[in-house]
């Protein structure tokens, strides 16, 4: 079966769960920031288990649960949760995601992550505005034969994410009282961190902040013609900046210390974005 058939099962299921209901934004919550999802009203929630070709997330902080609601007047359908190329998922699989939210009619496309911070003026419980990215992961999302129906062969990635929304969540950012910083995030293959060697490398090219997650949504996002935003929250200091063990409960705590101020943000974030 086609990757397009796939998603048409996929989508099919979603809408016959929800009937009638037509997102406008699609955001994707990373480790620890699903909390965002239970803010959303007269929701619908749909385990990923339940949805056709939808891979599941085997991550602590990955609720793993598709959620369609309404806020401030914007339809908004979240994923609490992603799933990783190193949890043994193909290039394809982890796009999937995504896809299916693009395919649901999202004009805005939100993705969110817990990052390591390269940059010095980045420390734990920071947010930052993705402003670009650098892709190490040894791999694309779009890496096989293509389906015209979803995209073109080479989707340019100029502006991947969209300069005019990233300045509005400034903006937002600014009117809500929330520091925000701006910066690339750089994406590795994980579940390994990074060595003090490699940090070094990536600050020398120009990475401000690194994950395991978020670009190849965002090249499937770009491939489907959706508009992208990107916010990273600064869970720990990459390896060789701080001076202690990285660990992915240091992760889910700094981001729980967050939650409230991430919340207050996509909370006038994402209804801004319909009139944008």
């Amino acid at each position: 079966m086609s990757l397009y058939d796939q998603m048409q099962e996929t989508l099919g299921v979603v809408r016959a769960r929800a009937p009638g209901f037509s997102p406008q934004v699609g955001i994707i919550l990373g480790s620890g920031l699903g909390d965002f999802a239970d803010t959303l009203e007269g929701r619908t929630v749909i385990p990923y288990a339940e949805l056709p070709h939808f891979p599941h997330s085997s991550v602590p902080g990955h609720a793993g649960r598709l959620v369609l609601g309404t806020l401030g007047g914007a339809s908004i359908v979240a994923m609490q949760g992603r799933v990783h190329a190193y949890e043994g998922y193909s290039n394809v699989q982890v796009a999937f995601p995504a896809r299916v939210l693009c395919g649901l009619g999202i004009k805005t496309l939100v993705v969110t992550n817990a990052a390591g911070g390269i940059h010095p003026d980045c420390g734990p419980g920071d947010l930052m505005a993705i402003t670009d990215h650098i892709n190490l992961s040894g791999w694309n999302a779009l890496t096989g034969p293509n389906d015209d129906r979803l995209g073109p062969r080479f989707p340019d990635m100029s502006h991947a994410y969209h300069p005019a929304l990233t300045q509005l969540l400034g903006r937002v950012a600014q009117e809500q009282g929330v520091p925000l910083r701006r910066g690339v995030y750089v994406m590795s293959s994980g579940p390994s961190y990074e060595t003090p060697a490699e940090i070094r490398m990536l600050r020398t090219l120009g990475a401000d902040a690194v994950g395991m997650s978020t670009v190849p949504e965002v090249v499937a996002a770009a491939h489907m013609g959706v508009r992208v935003v990107g916010i990273s929250c600064i869970t720990n200091l990459a390896a060789g900046i701080g001076h202690h063990p990285l660990s992915h409960e240091e992760v889910a705590e700094t981001a729980g210390r967050v939650r409230d101020v991430f919340i207050r943000l996509l909370a006038a974030f994402l209804p801004a974005t319909t009139k944008a």
